[in-house]
């Protein structure tokens, strides 16, 4: 079974040593993605950072032939596990009805001083 790892692009450059998704036949998992703008530029808002968050993530996922409808298991990680309720509206409407099994974990930091929010995904295409 070949493994695929992509840089995908328009992402954010890695900030170390990985890639963006990573395929092994039909199980997929994606790195942690974080709410940057195309610009570089980050939104103070923690449901703006989710928005671009999960749209980077569905772009990781259609570079391996995926969706949103595939993913399995989600890991969040928020600097304010207060602002779940901020940030669910996007994950409602990016999953829909694939609602799939998820970790929330509150952090003291993420790897740029302005992230409130990063996500990681894990996928199984049948």
């Amino acid at each position: 079974m070949p493994i695929q790892r992509l840089m995908v692009p328009n992402q954010l450059p890695p900030v170390s040593h990985y890639c963006h998704v990573v395929r092994a036949g039909n199980l997929i998992w994606v790195s942690g993605a974080v709410g940057v703008r195309a610009d570089g530029s980050i939104p103070d808002s923690v449901a703006e950072q989710a928005e671009l968050a999960l749209a980077s993530i569905d772009a990781c996922l259609n570079a391996v032939g995926a969706s949103a409808e595939h993913v399995v298991k989600v890991n969040v990680y928020l600097t304010d596990i207060n602002d779940r309720a901020a940030i669910n509206p996007a994950r409602q409407r990016y999953f829909g009805d694939h609602r799939p099994a998820s970790t929330l974990v509150g952090v003291s930091a993420l790897v740029l001083p302005a992230l409130k929010v990063e996500i990681e995904a894990q996928a199984v295409v049948p």
